[in-house]
């Protein structure tokens, strides 16, 4: 909840807090994306099948979401400031360690403390939004927030992809690593996690004692478990999709060349950029937040449909509907304010973070799944090393996320709407 300080701060002042918060989100989601366009480099250099590199992937989102309960419940006692300049460096780190792996295991291992360090970005940096800005303009925030990661999942797409075939992937992420520093640098330097003079600057948590139940009141509330399987399901495309498998997808059934398949599997990040903040603005406009979600959740699956089964769709259409399922699924951003309303200020944090992790777990789950499901299908052929899928394949392991994503507009129809929600001025 946002304090008002004892004296007046400059308006520029909020967004530079929330904004390098929402910059790191903006790194971790780089990193999040990146090995969709190294898929082929990584199975020649690490002899690995479809299913391992879904797993080397995931190993990210193993790391990410099982931090964000305990980071839900950790960010009153030690402040945003040194999580995120903690998982900053820890992010750095491993990504030049995955960057000078010479084995599997050893660049798995650094993939899950990359996702380990950006595991504190969001929660951190909707934290920095709730404390610096006034608590109407909420959704708004988590929106720009997932803006910012959406920004920097799509340089990871098209751009990366042009710096991998230039320079090679391990010194395309070495680079990255170099910026990650800086960024930990300029969280310790600038950012601070109250507004000067706010009665809770000097805060802290009691004890750990009272860390626990606050998670178990959160467990205990059915509103918070169906918000994380409705927003996971409306993330799952997104993160296992154009996160990972859309790439190989456009290379070998569309034709595209590594580049251009990434720019095309990019548009739905930019739908999702737009969509984030949009919907977060929409549901403060109108004072509602369940018609928003559950809008995007059934635009989600309708624009799926025709990627995922007419055999050759015309670009123009292809590259809507990419859009459209981006813009469709970032009105889970929506969830975050319905979990606010769903818990007690004191439980917050641990709602956010609970809520969180299921929507990253969608990832962890099913960019193995689609993998294993691929391997299935396989019918022996390779090139290079890469083993090579039929459409029909790719067709019934992307269809895993049409299923979720029914289940979830199922399961929407029993979320509660707020008795009240005041609209933005």
């Amino acid at each position: 909840m946002a304090v008002a300080p004892s004296s007046p701060i400059p308006r520029w002042l909020p967004w530079c807090m929330w904004g390098l918060g929402a910059l790191f989100f903006f790194y971790g989601f780089f990193q999040r994306f990146a090995p969709s366009v190294m898929i082929d480099p990584l199975q020649r250099e690490f002899a690995l099948d479809g299913a391992a590199v879904g797993n080397l992937s995931a190993f990210y989102f193993y790391a990410y979401a099982g931090m964000q309960v305990p980071i839900g419940l950790i960010v009153e006692r030690f402040g945003p400031r040194r999580l995120l300049t903690f998982g900053a460096l820890v992010c750095a780190a491993a990504t030049a360690g995955f960057a000078l792996a010479e084995s599997a295991w050893l660049a798995t291992l650094c993939r899950f403390l990359v996702g380990f360090g950006a595991g504190f970005s969001f929660v951190c940096a909707i934290t920095l939004a709730a404390r610096w800005f006034p608590p109407q303009r909420f959704a708004q925030f988590v929106g720009l927030t997932m803006m910012a990661g959406m920004v920097g999942g799509l340089l990871a797409q098209g751009p990366l992809g042009l710096a991998v075939e230039a320079f090679g992937w391990r010194s395309s992420l070495l680079a990255t690593a170099g910026v990650g520093l800086a960024l930990a640098a300029a969280l310790w330097l600038v950012v601070r996690d109250w507004p000067s003079g706010s009665p809770h600057a000097e805060a802290r948590h009691e004890s750990w004692a009272g860390l626990v139940p606050a998670l178990g009141r959160v467990l205990t509330r059915a509103q918070n478990l169906l918000l994380c399987l409705v927003s996971a399901a409306m993330t799952a495309p997104m993160l296992s999709f154009a996160g990972l498998w859309g790439v190989a997808w456009l290379m070998q059934t569309k034709g595209y060349s590594r580049p251009e398949a990434g720019a095309t599997a990019s548009i739905l990040l930019f739908g999702w950029a737009v969509g984030s903040p949009i919907a977060g603005w929409l549901s403060d406009r109108l004072g509602r937040r369940k018609p928003v979600l559950q809008a995007g959740c059934l635009l989600a699956l309708l624009a799926l449909l025709p990627i995922l089964y007419l055999a050759d769709p015309p670009r123009l259409l292809l590259w809507t509907s990419f859009a459209l399922t981006g813009a469709a699924g970032g009105a889970m951003s929506v969830a975050f304010a319905l979990a606010r309303s769903a818990n007690p200020a004191s439980d917050t944090s641990a709602a956010f973070g609970f809520l969180n992790g299921a929507v990253v777990a969608s990832g962890a789950v099913f960019q193995p799944l689609i993998g294993f499901l691929l391997d299935r299908g396989w019918d022996g052929r390779e090139e290079a090393g890469v083993r090579l899928y039929s459409a029909a394949t790719y067709e019934a392991a992307l269809s895993s996320l049409v299923a979720f994503l029914g289940l979830a507009l199922a399961l929407s129809l029993f979320l509660r709407e707020p008795r009240a929600v005041k609209s933005e001025p």
